[in-house]
């Protein structure tokens, strides 16, 4: 399943909330598997990003539809990056070496 890798920064109210971050992950990982993906792995940071998680799905709809869902909460900002595994990239070489 494609996996995505997503830096998040807290907005305004985010922070103002900070107390409640735990319960807005587990919250974060139940919307997400209703609509068909899965939160691999979830880490609160130091930097330039509160937080980096890594989010799989079935297709980039559901990715996207997965992220538009939490930052319309409101307490989060995402970047998004398409993440290729080693069986995934030897694909695209391939295809790229014709």
């Amino acid at each position: 399943m494609p996996a995505y890798v997503t830096l998040l920064n807290w907005t305004d109210q985010g922070i103002r909330n900070y107390k409640d971050t735990a319960k807005r992950a587990e919250a974060f990982a139940v919307a997400a598997q209703k609509l068909g993906g899965k939160i691999l792995s979830l880490y609160w940071t130091v930097g330039s990003y509160d937080l980096v998680a890594v989010v799989e799905a079935p297709d980039d709809e559901t990715a996207t539809a997965v992220l538009l869902q939490l930052g319309g909460v409101g307490n989060v900002r995402t970047t998004t990056l398409r993440a290729f595994g080693p069986e995934e990239m030897d694909r695209i070489i391939a295809k790229a070496a014709g």
